[in-house]
């Protein structure tokens, strides 16, 4: 009996970056393949969805974004460390593939694979390559992109393969749009995994400014952060909205394919769930974002005719309100939203980003 063939799935601290990487390790499984993640403490938090059967390895790694001079002094050798370490986890059971997600936590897991020759590829998101995929583009067999066309460095070719989206997203696929009516209707707020500041500011304002009509049906789920959850209900309580407001969701697929409207930072995640499921959608691309990346992830759904852009500088709780209420005083075109939406989908991306891994290990036989 020939041994199992080995992935090793390396990805960073955010859901932008381990929701794509659980997508693959769920179908990997199911294709016979044992699957490690190789993590920092920061990103075994997104680890809950991850199918028991995924062994987690924490690595050392570090970043020069954060911290003071002695921590950034520190970089370097907490980088090496974390490299020598995946060295010797991999000369001891060593990896078919290792495939890449992008943040920081994913070089010491990269940066093993290179030294050691072993095949590799990168998976990126969002349309700008992060710093580390950056770093690491030059250095792979394989550059798989999730946002199409993805801003790349010269000489380096991409393929497109979509963003994989989890499991229990794909059961929803294409679910039926319940459009917007004289009954009850739900609006979901999501600003990225830890919330959106912006969002909490400007969203339960603008919404407080719908017409009776429309505000005597809603019903609004509200992710916000941590140390917005007091002030964001209390603003809803205090004017009779229906809200659920919660730090993090872990019902997301349901909760939007329940949605008459999606309110979302333009994270890559949340855009491939968006058009997966297929909602009418108000996109604020994340102003700060790397590359204004957020902006070229919102792109797509948006000339399809699926997505209503603000950008960040732009949004007032005026802008806000005349836009919710186009969408959800409009049925036929909340529905014409919601199809376009789906037309910007890519459900074969997982399939697409699998092949490639069982190219790669073709390869190397």
């Amino acid at each position: 009996m020939s041994k199992q063939p080995l992935l090793v799935i390396a990805a960073g601290g955010t859901g932008g970056h381990m929701f794509p990487a659980q997508a693959l390790a769920e179908v990997m499984l199911r294709r016979g393949w044992r699957v490690k993640l190789s993590t920092d403490a920061r990103g075994a938090r997104y680890t809950g969805g991850f199918p028991h059967t995924v062994e987690i390895e924490e690595m050392n790694s570090a970043t020069f974004a954060r911290g003071g001079v002695v921590a950034k002094l520190a970089v370097p050798f907490r980088i090496l460390a974390g490299v020598l370490g995946a060295m010797v986890k991999m000369r001891r059971d060593r990896p078919d593939v290792v495939v890449g997600f992008g943040g920081y936590p994913t070089i010491p897991a990269m940066g093993a694979a290179w030294l050691m020759k072993l095949p590799r590829m990168i998976h990126e998101q969002n349309g700008v390559l992060g710093r580390v995929n950056q770093v690491f583009a030059k250095r792979v067999g394989v550059v798989a992109c999730g946002t199409w066309p993805t801003k790349l460095p010269d000489g380096i070719e991409g393929t497109p393969v979509g963003n994989p989206v989890r499991k229990s997203v794909m059961d929803r696929a294409g679910a039926g749009y319940i459009a917007p009516g004289d009954y009850p209707m739900s609006v979901l707020v999501i600003g990225g995994s830890q919330g959106a500041r912006i969002l909490s500011d400007l969203v339960p304002s603008a919404i407080a400014a719908l017409s009776p009509d429309i505000l005597k049906n809603l019903r609004v789920s509200h992710q916000a952060r941590g140390e917005d959850l007091d002030r964001v209900t209390a603003f809803y309580d205090d004017h009779g909205i229906s809200a659920d407001v919660q730090a993090f969701f872990q019902d997301v697929p349901a909760r939007m394919s329940e949605a008459q409207l999606v309110i979302s930072r333009s994270g890559a995640s949340s855009v491939a769930d968006i058009s997966i499921i297929g909602r009418p959608s108000i996109l604020v691309p994340f102003a700060a974002a790397a590359g204004d990346h957020q902006t070229a992830n919102a792109r797509g759904l948006a000339e399809a005719g699926g997505a209503i852009v603000i950008p960040e500088g732009l949004l007032t709780e005026a802008a806000l309100s005349e836009n919710i209420t186009t969408i959800l005083s409009d049925p036929q075109g909340a529905t014409q939203m919601a199809h376009a939406a789906l037309s910007a989908g890519k459900p074969d991306a997982t399939e697409a980003l699998v092949a490639l891994v069982e190219q790669l290990a073709k390869k190397d036989q």
